[in-house]
């Protein structure tokens, strides 16, 4: 007999089924046995009798087989979809019985420790809440690739694997086997690889793309992440923020969000400063917070340099002449400021054609108009402190590109996991990922970061050095 789903035995109802699923609870009444069975659809009321399910414990993963029935008007359920009726158990099976469990698995989960919740996250991401958030998360990927599709935008895959680039955050490495000594850098963005597609001629570009920094972890910010990456040829400033705007509107509205404007305010980034102190702001009222609204905004003219914070080791390391990139190197100044840029004057007022899609106090999104040639993009570095020599050997691909035929072209990367905890309704990003890592940096389930064999080491070329215990960051 094929499986019914929980949700579908509201048409059963008369007919005998076989459900499978988890002992969300059980009322035992002597020769009486109830238990809430429960699928990735719903709940439904099973009766056992005779001793029918007495044995089982809660989370167990049973298959019953019987006829659905009504059940009696006094005995209906109103909080369950599924309340108005039962099954009666002629048979079932214990597929996997539950041992004690080492965490709570029903409430929200917001009151055990996160250390057991993460460890243990195949049973916390049982709770209603976090299925709602998981099936929101690819509902909203969903709507998201509908909205790509129809304006005939490509989904491309881009390397895992790649070379280090400014970036603005510290990389993760990879040793080399067959390179002894030399690493691989897993990637922040794909920021070159798609502004390389736009000179392959690929034109609409997106990607669902994990990107992977070794940056300080917060509330909103973890080690690896997850954004919607796009990129457009043949676009102005204003053109890339309409599509992404139609785009973000049309989905968020999908998967059931309220929007405080249909027309995201646009704000100059000297003026959200003024007026808001930070250039992620929250427009909201508090009732519109109480009701979760979304609040989007258009954030622009944002200064291209910044001088360099000499307590971050990033920005030292890409700042080498004390000049720093605000958002990232690949941007083109504003026509406005371009003769600045070429003569390297007036640096602290150049503006970069950036743009910042901000929602609820956070950053969702940023992009910019990119620079597609390559004297601008060689001036930035030189900006920056860098030498031909070095130039050449961080982006010298990207300077070779540029020559053969590169178009002007701009995009943005949105944040999905912040989106998403927005959705929600949530603050921290760890509701919104299947298996975040901890403040610490600790992997879900698994014990990594964790030693590796010294056969391993020795494969690789690696020494770990004796006092790296007692070493600082």
């Amino acid at each position: 007999m094929q499986r019914t789903l929980v949700i579908d035995s509201l048409e059963k109802v008369g007919q005998t089924v076989r459900l499978c699923g988890w002992v969300d609870s059980k009322r035992d009444h002597g020769k009486v046995t109830f238990i809430d069975l429960r699928d990735r659809t719903g709940k439904i009321q099973a009766v056992g009798i005779g001793g029918k399910l007495s044995e089982l414990s809660n989370e167990s993963v049973v298959e019953i087989t019987g006829p659905i029935n009504t059940r009696g008007e006094k005995m209906v359920n109103p909080n369950l979809p599924t309340g108005s009726i039962e099954i009666f158990v002629e048979d079932y099976k214990v597929l996997n019985k539950a041992a004690e469990l080492p965490i709570l698995v029903e409430g929200d989960g917001r009151d055990v420790n996160e250390e057991m919740r993460l460890k243990y996250r195949y049973l916390d991401l049982r709770r209603e809440r976090m299925q709602k958030i998981v099936r929101l998360r690819s509902k909203f990927y969903q709507a998201l690739r509908e909205q790509l599709e129809k304006k005939d935008f490509t989904e491309v895959e881009t390397p895992m694997l790649t070379k280090s680039t400014k970036e603005g955050a510290r990389d993760f490495i990879v040793p080399s086997r067959f390179n002894p000594g030399k690493f691989y850098a897993l990637p922040q963005s794909p920021q070159q690889y798609k502004q390389l597609l736009m000179t392959a001629g690929v034109e609409n570009y997106y990607q669902f793309a994990r990107c992977i920094r070794d940056e300080d972890l917060r509330a909103d910010r973890g080690f690896e992440f997850t954004q919607l990456d796009l990129e457009m040829s043949f676009v102005t400033q204003q053109e890339v923020m309409d599509n992404v705007e139609e785009i973000v509107k049309n989905a968020v509205k999908k998967v059931g969000a309220k929007l405080k404007d249909e027309v995201f305010p646009v704000i100059p980034y000297k003026e959200a400063i003024e007026k808001y102190g930070a250039d992620k702001f929250d427009l909201r009222s508090e009732e519109e917070k109480k009701e979760n609204v979304l609040a989007f905004a258009w954030v622009v003219s944002f200064p291209f340099f910044k001088k360099v914070d000499k307590k971050d080791i990033a920005e030292v390391r890409d700042g080498k002449s004390g000049w720093t990139f605000t958002h990232n190197p690949f941007s083109s100044p504003i026509p406005e400021s371009m003769e600045d840029h070429k003569n390297a004057e007036n640096i602290e007022n150049i503006i970069t054609a950036q743009y910042d899609l901000v929602c609820n106090g956070y950053e969702a999104g940023g992009g910019s108009i990119r620079a597609h040639d390559p004297e601008v993009l060689k001036k930035t570095f030189e900006i920056m402190g860098y030498s031909d020599q070095e130039i050449e050997a961080s982006v010298g691909h990207m300077l070779e590109a540029f020559k053969l035929g590169t178009p002007p072209h701009g995009g943005i990367a949105l944040g999905l996991d912040r989106l998403v905890m927005l959705l929600a309704g949530e603050n921290s990003l760890k509701e919104t990922i299947a298996f975040p890592m901890s403040s610490s940096g600790k992997t879900s389930i698994m014990d990594a970061p964790s030693e590796v064999s010294d056969e391993q080491l020795k494969e690789l070329g690696i020494l770990i050095a004796p006092n790296l215990a007692t070493m600082k960051k």
